[in-house]
C-alpha cells in the first residue's frame, strides 16, 4: 500500500490509499490521520479510487479513525470505492457511518 496526502484549497486533507488496506499497513493510515489532527486538520477525505481491497483490520482502522476525527470535532468522508468495496461497506453497514461519494471531485464539492 502507498499513502499520499494533499490538502485541497479549502483545507480538506485528502489521503489517497493505493493498493490494499490490510493488517500489515493499517497503522500507517492511523498515524497519518492522527498527525494531521494534531496539526489542526478537521476535514478528511479518504480517496479509495486506487484501493483494491480492504480486510477486516483495515475496516477497523477506518472506524477508529472516524471516531477519533469526530471526537476532535472533525468530519471524514470516503470517495472512489469500487463496486466490491461499496458492497463490503453496505454488507457491514459501514455505509451508515461514512458519507461515501462517487468521485473525489464530487465529494470535495459536497464537503
Amino acid at each position: 500500500m502507498a499513502l499520499s496526502v494533499a490538502t485541497s484549497g479549502s483545507g480538506i486533507t485528502i489521503v489517497r490509499v493505493e493498493g490494499q488496506l490490510i493488517v500489515g499497513n493499517r497503522q500507517e493510515l492511523k498515524a497519518l490521520v492522527t498527525e494531521s489532527l494534531d496539526r489542526g486538520g478537521r476535514k478528511f477525505l479518504i480517496d479509495c479510487t486506487d484501493t483494491g481491497y480492504i480486510d477486516s483490520s483495515g475496516l477497523g482502522a477506518l472506524v477508529t479513525i472516524a471516531k477519533k476525527v469526530r471526537e476532535h470535532g472533525g468530519e471524514i468522508r470516503l470517495a472512489g470505492l469500487n463496486e466490491d468495496l461499496r458492497s463490503l461497506f453496505t454488507l457491514t453497514k459501514l455505509d451508515s457511518l461514512f458519507e461515501i461519494g462517487e468521485t473525489v471531485e464530487q465529494t470535495l464539492a459536497d464537503f
